[in-house]
């Protein structure tokens, strides 16, 4: 079974890689980017054949290690 985990600054959290990004867009005459939000994709391949089980497991994982739940929100996809 595979986890997929997409992490991303709050709303309302300074975001410069995502700032830097817009920034570069507009150099490169991408022009019309407003905003830009950057993140990350984290993907967790797991034994068993639970899916809730799966999904409950990873949110443990994601509030101990793999997301700052201070800034940052997660979400999660089993397949």
């Amino acid at each position: 079974m595979k986890a997929t985990v997409h992490v991303m600054l709050k709303q309302g959290v300074l975001d410069p890689q995502g700032e830097a990004v817009r920034h570069a867009l507009g150099t490169l005459g991408f022009d019309g980017v407003e905003g830009v939000r950057q993140g990350k994709i984290i993907e967790l391949d797991l034994a068993g054949e639970d899916r809730d089980a799966a999904h409950d497991q990873v949110t443990r994982m994601c509030e101990k290690l793999l997301a700052n739940t201070v800034i940052e929100s997660y979400r999660i996809e089993i397949a």
